[in-house]
Order: structure tokens, then C-alpha cells, then sequence
């Protein structure tokens, strides 16, 4: 996270608590080291920012402070929770504590809805087993056009390992694929991430192609798309 979302988040955080937050719960919500936060609050404070209280005590904003509103408007805002809500069924649990913290930026500024609920049954959790893989590690190999080396187990539990450029996620409601380019394939595979049981980086990269590879892919996954709805199967 860049420094300027981390004291962004900081902020926002303070402004909500109702009682003093330590270094320590700031760093565990933030996933950085206490001496990080330490610094940053010394930071903010140089800024002007009314935040008071320090080492060992916790931290709180001086009322008063606001930051400008968000311009939705309630049907916009309404939009968004249900939306963030939905992410639970991702199973992407980086993705629940960021739309987490998006709610809770909203609640500051609009106030709760508790009538909104939404149920969270989808996708396992990828925090729900020790070796289970982070999709949040499939998303930043994406975004670094990174090949990532799987150890994989089909529908009959057949395990192989393959090097792949991944290119998309796709969030079913029942569980998350991974799109990708398998070089022992020559070939576009779909991968199930809850039967991905291990995944590592290569070392290389397969920078400028990702764009390239999943405008191929998408070509192809939209004409089997139409090809099964033309035959009246699914």
C-alpha cells in the first residue's frame, strides 16, 4: 500500500474509533510493522493533523475533523454496499478487508444501514487452510505479468505442475477460476483456485503480452460462450 493510502487509512480509522486504537491494532489493520506507524503518526501530526495521544496509549482524532464527502448519492451508496457486501462469496479475503475498510469509510460519512444484508455463502475462503493459495497472489501475478509455477489437482485428483502467464480471475458464485496461458498446454486452461495447491513465482515475467493474450482469450471464451447458448446447453 503507497504511503499516502496508509496515512489516508490512518486517518479514516481514527475518525470512526470510539475509544483510543493502538499502534499495535493499526499495524495489524494496515499489515505493516508498529515502528511504521509510529512514523506515520508522527507524520500526520506534522501535517496538522488533530491527532492525539501516543506510544503505548493509542491514538484519537479531535472531533471536528472531516474530510470531503463522497459524491453518491443514496442509491449509488446503497449500490456500493451491497456490492462490497457480495465480495464474502469471493472467498478473496484481501479483497473482504479492503471493501471492509470501504464500508466503513462510508458508514463514517452516511451512517449504518443494517437493513442491507446479504448472505455470505460462495466461494471457500482462501483463509480457510494453512496450504490453501492466496487469490490475492493470483491478482498481483496478474497485475505483474509474473509466470507462476502450479501444483495442481484435476476433478480426479490428478496432480501435475505447470508454468503459466495467469491473465484473469473469474468469481463464480461457488468458486474463483484462474484464466490462464499454460506453456505445457500450448493452450488457454481454466483452473480451479481450491485446487491450486501450491503456487510460487518462476522469476519471470511475460511483460507486454498479458493484454494481448487475455483479448485472444476473450475472444475464445465469448465464442464458446455463444456456441453453448446456441445449442441450448448448460
Amino acid at each position: 500500500m503507497p504511503r499516502s493510502s496508509r496515512l489516508f487509512e490512518i486517518i479514516q480509522i481514527l475518525r470512526t474509533a470510539e475509544r483510543p486504537v493502538t499502534a499495535a491494532e493499526l499495524s495489524d489493520a494496515l499489515e505493516v510493522s508498529v515502528r511504521t506507524i509510529y512514523r506515520d503518526i508522527v507524520a500526520l501530526q506534522g501535517m496538522r493533523t488533530p491527532i492525539e495521544g501516543e506510544a503505548g496509549m493509542g491514538y484519537l482524532m479531535r472531533k471536528g475533523y472531516d474530510l470531503p464527502p463522497l459524491n453518491f448519492d443514496t442509491d449509488e451508496v446503497e449500490a456500493l454496499r451491497v456490492a462490497f457486501a457480495m465480495l464474502a462469496r469471493t472467498g478473496d479475503s484481501a479483497l473482504q478487508r479492503a471493501a471492509q475498510r470501504v464500508c466503513g469509510k462510508i458508514d463514517a460519512l452516511h451512517g449504518p444501514a443494517d437493513w442491507l444484508e446479504i448472505v455470505p455463502w460462495g466461494a471457500p475462503s482462501d483463509d480457510s487452510a494453512p496450504d490453501c493459495v492466496s487469490k490475492a497472489t493470483l491478482r498481483s501475478a496478474i497485475r505483474e505479468e509474473a509466470k507462476l509455477e502450479l501444483l495442481y489437482r484435476d476433478e480426479q485428483d490428478v496432480e501435475t505442475r505447470r508454468v503459466v502467464r495467469p491473465l484473469v480471475l473469474i468469481y463464480h458464485l461457488n468458486c474463483v477460476m484462474l484464466a490462464a496461458w499454460c506453456e505445457a498446454r500450448a493452450s488457454f486452461r481454466h483452473f480451479r483456485a481450491d485446487r491450486i495447491w501450491e503456487c510460487t513465482l518462476t522469476g519471470t515475467n511475460f511483460k507486454g503480452e498479458g493484454e494481448v493474450l487475455r483479448r485472444i482469450w476473450r475472444e475464445q471464451y465469448e465464442a464458446e460462450e455463444s456456441s453453448v447458448g446456441a445449442t441450448g446447453t448448460g
